[in-house]
């Protein structure tokens, strides 16, 4: 059996790795198609290095997102609640439902922050009340705010 070679990958290759992992492979693998594809190089010292350098400064910047987030929270938890006027119907039903744009907007002008509305699950709101919100600023930072819906 052929000896397996260890190489870093320039990309993402399906079923492989991620750019920057080290893998092993056959050597035919690399030798016919990784490396002219320019899809991986040989791990040599160096480019363990150089690697080792990336995914450094990439943790480091992932430390500053989680810190951002971690300030829009308590930013956010500071506002009590956010006001959303819908037009109202019998039995305090609203018209059309409160959607994340509405909810984003309402945070960019009480708090003043930009919300990504792909990040904000709200529950399904047909009446007027106070429900919850949860807002996604982070893989590990969530915070949840208060939605009160009004008539206007």
């Amino acid at each position: 059996m052929a000896k397996r070679i260890q190489l870093v990958l320039n990309q993402d290759v399906n079923k492989l790795g991620k750019s920057g992992d080290l893998v092993e492979v056959a050597p035919g693998y690399a030798r016919n198609y990784l490396i002219p594809q320019k899809l991986a190089i040989n791990a040599t010292p160096g480019i363990l290095k150089q690697v080792e350098r990336r995914r450094e400064v990439e943790r480091q910047r992932q430390l500053e997102l989680k810190q951002q987030a971690l300030e829009q929270k308590a930013a956010l938890e500071k506002v009590a609640s956010l006001r959303i006027a819908k037009q109202v119907g019998e039995g305090e039903a609203i018209f059309g439902t409160v959607t994340t744009q509405e909810v984003a907007d309402a945070i960019k002008e009480s708090a003043g922050l930009e919300v990504d509305r792909r990040g904000i699950t709200i529950p399904d709101i047909s009446q007027t009340g106070t429900y919850k919100a949860e807002i996604k600023l982070h893989s590990e930072v969530t915070a949840q705010i208060d939605i009160e819906v009004v008539s206007n």
